[in-house]
């Protein structure tokens, strides 16, 4: 740093410097750099274990300096359910794309919340399978065009599209539920505070937290990243509003 400057800004310690592979303008790079920066701050980097499934969110493993945990294809709250109940004293969260969390994987998501196992879900929703093609997922909008869906999702066969936040807020385990996103800067800053509750509260023993990222793909859409974010505002938000789903009581 030069002489006479302040420096007001570095790459966490806690995120590699291996060069990330994900698409220009998705947000998984955004929020592992927030998830590193709280590692960092909050100093929890041999504290905590994340637990990454199949999906974009596989490529975690090269990117966060932290003990990282795979599972099978959707089953990372099963997964992250025994880690916590055998090292209560870890920080533990799953880090799950639509497809996994919402489809293969909704079971052991509902039940896990359920029980009000005592970990962080991080949902990044897309609308999208993102890695394997661009299918349509439980979180693809009505309308929405896919590869398995070239004529937009039709909710007469398909249904509607799970509302994930909405859902696991009903249940009593659940301490804590904010869908954020991070298509401005404003709205990062938000994501970033809502990861930092999350973890907050699962130090406090109150129970299941659930953070959902609404978020873009603008390969599995199709368009500019610019675009994709017109799109959020447009499209993704309306149905998939962003705020505090449920808060708790205490704490």
């Amino acid at each position: 740093m030069r002489e006479g400057y302040e420096l007001i800004y570095e790459r966490p310690k806690t995120l590699t410097s291996t060069r990330m592979s994900f698409c220009p303008g998705c947000f998984h790079s955004t929020v592992h750099k927030l998830l590193m920066e709280l590692v960092q701050e909050m100093d929890l980097q041999d504290k905590i274990v994340g637990v990454c499934p199949v999906g974009c969110s596989v490529f975690s493993y090269k990117y966060l300096d932290i003990d990282m945990q795979e599972a099978a294809h959707g089953r990372a709250a099963a997964v992250c359910t025994g880690i916590k109940r055998m090292l209560p004293d870890r920080i533990v969260y799953s880090y799950q794309g639509d497809g996994d969390l919402a489809a293969i994987g909704i079971a052991e998501t509902i039940h896990a919340c359920n029980r009000g196992e005592n970990f962080t879900f991080i949902f990044i929703n897309n609308g999208i399978y993102g890695m394997t093609g661009g299918q349509m997922a439980p979180t693809t909008l009505e309308g929405q065009k896919t590869s398995t869906s070239p004529y937009g999702r039709d909710p007469s066969t398909a249904g509607m599209p799970l509302k994930m936040a909405e859902m696991v807020s009903q249940f009593d385990g659940v301490a804590y539920v904010e869908r954020v996103s991070c298509d401005t800067p404003a709205h990062t800053r938000k994501t970033k505070k809502a990861l930092k509750n999350a973890f907050e509260y699962q130090m406090l023993g109150l129970g299941t937290t659930f953070i959902e990222v609404a978020s873009n793909c603008p390969s599995g859409w199709k368009c500019t990243p610019e675009e994709s974010l017109d799109w959020m505002k447009e499209k993704m938000f309306p149905y998939f509003p962003l705020g505090v789903f449920k808060k708790p009581e205490r704490g």
